[in-house]
């Protein structure tokens, strides 16, 4: 829960930054992002199914950033994904 919240707050910021018109904050965001699903990715608890959800919402975060958005998301429908484990994770659970 804790590493997917930070992802998804790095998401936002980089989403935020984009939409502000600061194309090197959102980059910068984008990249600190990207190493935290990475270091998520690289972790062996996460085999199986839930690694693919992992790698798919990274795809989905690249495409919708940096790429064509080809999966039509959007700023809602990222935070739509990513705030409950935010909240789940400020809960402890």
């Amino acid at each position: 829960m804790v590493q997917l919240g930070n992802i998804g707050t790095e998401v936002a910021r980089s989403v935020r930054a984009k939409e502000s018109g600061n194309e090197a904050r959102a980059w910068n965001a984008l990249v600190r992002a990207l190493e935290l699903f990475d270091l998520t990715m690289a972790d062996r608890r996460w085999l199986g199914p839930r690694l693919r959800e992992i790698c798919r919402a990274r795809e989905v975060v690249c495409d919708f950033l940096v790429g064509d958005n080809v999966y039509a998301s959007s700023a809602e429908s990222l935070d739509r994904y990513f705030l409950p484990f935010a909240i789940a994770a400020r809960r402890g659970r």
